[in-house]
């Protein structure tokens, strides 16, 4: 019977003849102290362009209790059809249209989207969150969902998860970003956690290695939608940074609670961004869904004359 020794110095001269690189310290003497190493070298491909394999970074795998999320008012994809989930299908469509747009109606960074408000309260986390479970529901796209809102982020435990590293953790170079993705039980939902808490957090997120990480971002997965719930304008200065790296702003408004002077000033902060869309939360006399709350869709800054002391 042949030996495994003779098996091995054929098999290396065969690689060898065909092309493959390998290193002359590689003999069938060696062979019988290393046989990890024959083993890997026997399942190396021919080609002169073969490499070991570097070992694959992965996600974390995360279990989202759905009925749970259901019951708070998350629209999940085994729940029943409901207005809450109608409602946020008015409003994905014409984000996910403009997120698809070619030629000259294409936004730069169009996968980009930034969700937020003038004031905390008024329901962004609620809209962010919601929005995303909408479009992972999409046949044809994934998405991310970031908890950018560093100083008071809510999306991990409103999804009854515990503080994680993320994106915070990203920018200072401490992680890489494989390793803070958390993978759900819904296909096609990631969630990047806004991470370890820091003081320079706002510095991070103006940083050019958070430039450069949205457009690697918005570059490396066409398919994916990713939206980032963020900072109130009124309150922080990061979203208003961040909204000059995104292709589309959804901003909420409460109604009757937010003034319509605070939404004017919101919006004049973030004026430069292509493409602004407001969602008007907790409408009275909107089916509630278990949040008490309904929405409305408009585009750009149709809220009528100002007013300062007039609530939206």
């Amino acid at each position: 019977m042949t030996s495994l020794i003779e098996q091995a110095a054929r098999r290396l001269e065969q690689l060898r003849n065909a092309g493959a690189q390998i290193p002359d310290q590689i003999t069938p003497s060696a062979a019988t102290t290393s046989p990890s190493l024959v083993a890997t070298t026997s399942l190396t491909s021919a080609a002169p362009t073969a490499r070991v394999a570097e070992p694959a970074h992965t996600s974390r795998q995360v279990t989202l209790d759905l009925d749970v999320l259901s019951a708070a008012g998350i629209v999940t994809p085994n729940a029943p059809r409901s207005h809450s989930a109608d409602q946020f299908r008015l409003i994905k469509r014409p984000l996910l249209a403009n997120a698809k747009a070619k030629g000259e109606n294409a936004l730069k960074h169009g996968n980009l989207i930034m969700v937020t408000s003038s004031l905390s309260g008024e329901g962004k986390s609620f809209t962010s969150l919601n929005l995303a479970m909408s479009i992972a529901m999409e046949l044809d796209n994934t998405v991310m969902l970031v908890d950018a809102d560093v100083a008071r982020p809510s999306i991990l435990r409103m999804l009854g998860l515990q503080t994680m590293p993320g994106l915070l953790d990203v920018l200072e170079g401490s992680k890489d970003m494989h390793s803070v993705l958390l993978k759900t039980n819904i296909d096609k939902l990631t969630v990047l956690p806004s991470g370890t808490s820091r003081p320079k957090a706002t510095e991070l997120l103006a940083s050019d290695a958070m430039r450069q990480l949205l457009d690697d971002m918005a570059a490396r997965y066409p398919d994916r939608i990713i939206i980032f719930d963020s900072p109130p304008l009124l309150l922080t200065t990061e979203s208003r940074v961040l909204a000059t790296q995104m292709g589309q702003v959804v901003m909420v408004v409460q109604a009757d609670r937010t003034l319509q002077a605070d939404v004017d000033h919101a919006l004049s902060t973030i004026k430069g961004c292509a493409n602004i869309n407001l969602v008007l939360n907790k409408v009275r006399g909107t089916s509630s869904d278990g949040y008490g709350s309904g929405y409305g869709y408009g585009y750009g800054y149709g809220y009528g004359a100002p007013s300062g002391n007039s609530k939206a």
